[in-house]
């Protein structure tokens, strides 16, 4: 099982929650795009500032955006998998190694096109980057049981997006608001996913033992 079951409730009050605000901000934020797609007055008004305080720093953008890197987030992807498995919790290690990879899949092939937002010569909204990002984390923390493991795993993520926000909007990859769609998206995909699993998986007979804390 995913968790107490006396928490089955809030818990899914809440995953609820987050999916329908995470779809609803993915799906608004469009609206707000000018005719093709281009830069929102938000969108300008968060560059001017980094751009103001980095231009001229050679080498800051590309050390910020390493943690929206793919060489850095399947590395953690399996190593949160593994971590999983070491517990014994096999089933809890397949979702968390095959859930932000679908996550980011649909971003590719559904979200992306949909959307349609071109920036240089890719689709910019969501951000991929974004997504895989907060994918992992967020899969990570509907996984664990230890409040102090989520805690954790939500401020290092926080930060982690922060400096790889200011890294892909330096560096000319993505706008501001490509960003938040991503971060969007990528809650309300997992935490959807992750609700299909638990209850598959949770079905009488086929509950996950848990392991000792």
């Amino acid at each position: 099982m995913f968790g107490p079951p006396q928490d089955t409730r809030l818990g899914g009050s809440l995953r609820l929650a987050g999916i329908a605000l995470g779809a609803a901000v993915a799906g608004l934020v469009p609206l707000t795009f000018p005719p093709g797609g281009g830069a929102t007055a938000f969108d300008r008004a968060v560059a001017a500032p980094i751009h103001a305080a980095f231009d001229g720093r050679p080498g800051v953008y590309s050390a910020l955006v390493v943690p929206s890197n793919g060489y850095i987030l399947v590395p953690l992807l399996l190593l949160a998998g593994a971590w999983f498995g070491h517990r014994g919790q096999w089933r809890r290690a397949a979702i968390m190694v095959l859930v932000p990879e679908l996550a980011l899949g649909l971003n590719a092939v559904l979200w992306k096109p949909l959307w349609d937002r071109h920036l240089h010569d890719y689709l910019a909204y969501p951000s991929g980057h974004t997504v895989h990002l907060v994918a992992i984390a967020t899969a990570f923390i509907v996984l664990v049981d230890s409040v102090r493991v989520r805690f954790i795993t939500f401020a290092a993520a926080v930060v982690a997006m922060l400096a790889a926000s200011v890294g892909m909007i330096g560096l000319g990859y993505h706008l501001p608001t490509d960003i938040i769609g991503g971060a969007a998206i990528a809650i309300a995909t997992v935490l959807a996913l992750c609700w299909a699993a638990q209850a598959l998986f949770d079905r009488p007979g086929r509950a996950e033992q848990h392991a000792t804390q």
